[in-house]
């Protein structure tokens, strides 16, 4: 599905992913990480992992966690009626999405961050993490946001960085005897965590 560019110009507007929603989240996610399709964008899984990333069973354990919420900006997709997709669960298609856990009073955990390859570039995805940042901040009152990365992802780190995001020593081992992560084509693979620390004033989206 061919998707048009969400303008820098117009008004984040990310929804709750609920329940209703699993089926575009999922492919979002799959298309963003695994696969042919995700090698249309600027970086990619598909070299490191096969199979899948996410389905539709694990993504409603996803949600029922407490503590967790999910949030995605919906697509614009030609022909469809825009304000038909004001509700979660009339989407049929994510342009980009994130994954936000609490993980303690003073910091949030950000993961399955994923934006559709035919958006990345477009500044989407910065976007989004400025909006989850305040969101957190505002919502959770943290101070600290950690994630991880695989290590062999250096492009994508260096993305992180530039946006304030930095290596903190720790690494964490890839869960190879999980098969419903993927099929790892290595056998180096590893998480490294990153992490930022906020200023006290939000920032502008």
């Amino acid at each position: 599905m061919k998707l048009s560019k969400v303008s820098v110009a117009e008004a984040l507007t990310p929804v709750r992913v609920t329940a209703e929603a699993i089926a575009p989240w999922v492919a979002l996610v799959e298309s963003a990480y695994r696969g042919d399709a995700s090698r249309a964008g600027w970086t990619t899984e598909a070299d490191l992992l096969s199979g899948q990333r996410l389905n539709a069973a694990m993504a409603a354990e996803v949600l029922a966690q407490d503590d967790t919420v999910v949030f995605a900006v919906p697509a614009h997709v030609p022909g469809v009626d825009e304000a038909s997709t004001s509700a979660p669960e009339a989407v049929t298609a994510f342009a980009a999405s994130v994954q936000l856990v609490r993980t303690n009073e003073r910091e949030a955990y950000l993961g399955m961050f994923a934006v559709s390859p035919d958006q990345q570039g477009s500044g989407l995805g910065s976007r989004l993490m400025v909006w989850a940042e305040n969101w957190v901040r505002s919502q959770w009152g943290v101070r600290n946001i950690r994630m991880t990365v695989i290590r062999q992802r250096s492009e994508l780190i260096e993305f992180y960085r530039r946006r304030g995001y930095e290596p903190t020593g720790e690494t964490e081992p890839f869960p190879y005897d999980d098969e419903r992560f993927g099929t790892p084509l290595r056998d180096d693979l590893e998480f490294v965590v990153l992490s930022k620390r906020f200023s006290e004033s939000l920032t502008t989206p």
